[in-house]
């Protein structure tokens, strides 16, 4: 996902530690040249998925199915974002256990939480110990088949400003866009 600031030393070095891992790496510049920029990244998608489906797949989830929603996130956290604990707010305890008793409970889990941090405290930087997951809502996307706890202060979409950017965006007399960053 490249950006005008992005230089080509960052682009490489990105490029080359993906490929390491194993990921197929393509730039997309759809940020600057909208969908005409995604076209490159589009079709490594789709020919990724064609090799996948070729073969079986190896993916298996963290957690069995059958496992208690609650303790799914408590996995999640602790295992993956290295938690002590978790916390439910009273409101998460009550709508995990009507998603239970509604026969939901063995969707999986997908977490919304700060992409700042493995904590659900944006300040916590690099690899913090010794926190807590606060889980203070959960919904359900039963039509999607999965159910997603909100974490901390996470807002999810709509998370519009009072005031939407489209307020500054305008023309100049020359024809130039300006105000979109």
């Amino acid at each position: 996902n490249k950006f005008a600031t992005d230089t080509e030393k960052e682009i490489a070095l990105v490029k080359q530690k993906a490929e390491e891992a194993g990921a197929i790496a393509v730039l997309s510049n759809h940020w600057a040249l909208g969908g005409a920029g995604a076209k490159d990244l589009a079709n490594a998608v789709v020919e990724t998925c064609a090799k996948t489906k070729a073969g079986p797949s190896s993916f298996k989830f963290l957690y069995p199915l059958e496992m208690s929603l609650v303790d799914k996130i408590r996995k999640i956290s602790v295992e993956i974002y290295g938690a002590d604990s978790i916390e439910l707010d009273p409101v998460a305890e009550k709508q995990l256990e009507n998603y239970e008793k509604q026969g939901y409970g063995n969707l999986p889990i997908c977490m919304a939480k700060t992409h700042l941090s493995l904590s659900t405290d944006p300040s916590l930087k690099g690899v913090p110990t010794g926190f807590k997951v606060v889980v203070r809502e959960v919904r359900a996307s039963v039509g999607a088949g999965f159910v997603y706890p909100l974490l901390g202060k996470i807002m999810t979409i709509p998370g519009l400003p009072t005031r939407p950017g489209y307020y500054n965006i305008d023309l100049t007399p020359e024809g130039k866009i300006i105000g979109l960053f």
